[in-house]
């Protein structure tokens, strides 16, 4: 039997062998093909140690059901789509009822069930989910278009659940909007952004994460920092960590958007006189930070970075990165292209 691991043992009527016996739950990596594509997913199944190899296996139907969600949502990844949890996600954050949801995006009633169970939704749906999932603010749009689908009693009860979210969202759900606005003319993975797009959740776990170590960690020398850890990310896997874009600026490598980037609720910042007495931002780790985001490697990278950087000063980091070749390349105001970032100065 292939490589598999053990999740428990259960006594039950084996319909293999017709014995009521104890019976192994195990679970397994596999491979299937989807829509022409090779995906790979947990299967989940129960063995039977009293029949022969080829014949020891078997599912309940809530195990097949489940293998075939698993398939196709690692399908979905890999695609590039909403997985159904994601979905169920939306939909629960809205409050909605799957009907609900699938008439307020004017889809038929059967459309959210499907997608929750087995249907993969095609790219121009799976849009209209992402617009709605973070933006409350289009959730309400959809809601003026589609309330006819409604009783009065109900579209005013889905406006109001609409209403909370807009309002529970707050600095942080506006904050990220602007900092996505600054970025419309980069919405492609290319040379600029070190081809990834930005991620916010990705970012504010970062700067949580240097600020952890790093104690004089204000605004000049994070930003400084998050192009080193974005350049050695560029180099090592071939994309950068945060999707952030720089700027050559008389300050060094700045952040499209850097003055939208401080405001994010979910980093901890606070004016405190810092370097030669001026009052600065100065950047503290965040309480829900989730480091989890990470990789192993992109630890070791925010590790290296934290090491070389730990105990520079915005001056002493701005001038290092002056004779970076990536820097002195550009001219003032221009984009620098992660290309010409492939070589750094040394991290010994």
């Amino acid at each position: 039997m292939e490589a598999t691991v053990l999740i428990g043992k259960i006594h039950m009527e084996c319909p293999l062998c017709d014995r009521v016996h104890e019976i192994e739950e195990r679970k397994r990596t596999t491979t299937t093909i989807i829509k022409d594509v090779e995906v790979t997913y947990d299967e989940r199944f129960y063995f039977c140690a009293n029949m022969d190899e080829d014949e020891s296996e078997f599912e309940t139907a809530e195990m097949t059901n489940e293998n075939l969600l698993n398939a196709r949502n690692a399908y979905r990844k890999q695609m590039g789509l909403l997985t159904s949890d994601e979905i169920v996600e939306i939909r629960e954050n809205y409050g909605l009822s799957q009907v609900d949801l699938a008439r307020l995006l004017g889809w038929g009633e059967a459309t959210i069930s499907r997608y929750e169970s087995k249907a993969i939704q095609d790219e121009a749906y799976d849009m209209m989910l992402r617009l709605i999932k973070d933006n409350p603010l289009k959730a309400l749009e959809f809601l003026k278009k589609n309330g006819d689908k409604f009783t009065e009693t109900k579209k005013a009860a889905i406006r109001q659940q609409i209403v909370q979210k807009i309002d529970s969202y707050g600095k942080e759900f506006l904050t990220r909007q602007a900092l996505e606005g600054e970025y419309v003319c980069f919405d492609e993975p290319s040379d600029s952004n070190g081809y990834t797009m930005l991620d916010i959740d990705k970012l504010e776990a970062v700067i949580s994460y240097l600020a952890e170590s790093m104690a004089n960690l204000y605004k000049v020398k994070l930003m400084k920092s998050l192009w080193y850890v974005d350049v050695l990310s560029y180099i090592q896997t071939g994309r950068a960590m945060t999707g952030l874009v720089y700027r050559h600026e008389s300050m060094g490598a700045l952040p499209v958007g850097h003055y939208r980037l401080m405001n994010l609720e979910n980093i901890n910042v606070q004016e405190e006189f810092g370097y030669h007495c001026n009052i600065g931002q100065h950047v503290y780790p965040s309480k829900n930070a989730d480091y989890s985001i990470f990789s192993n490697e992109e630890k070791e990278i925010l590790d290296t970075v934290i090491k070389k950087f730990k105990n520079y000063n915005a001056n002493e980091i701005v001038d290092y990165m002056h004779d970076e070749e990536a820097y002195k390349k550009t001219l003032k105001g221009a984009i620098i292209p992660f290309s010409l970032a492939k070589e750094i100065r040394s991290f010994a």
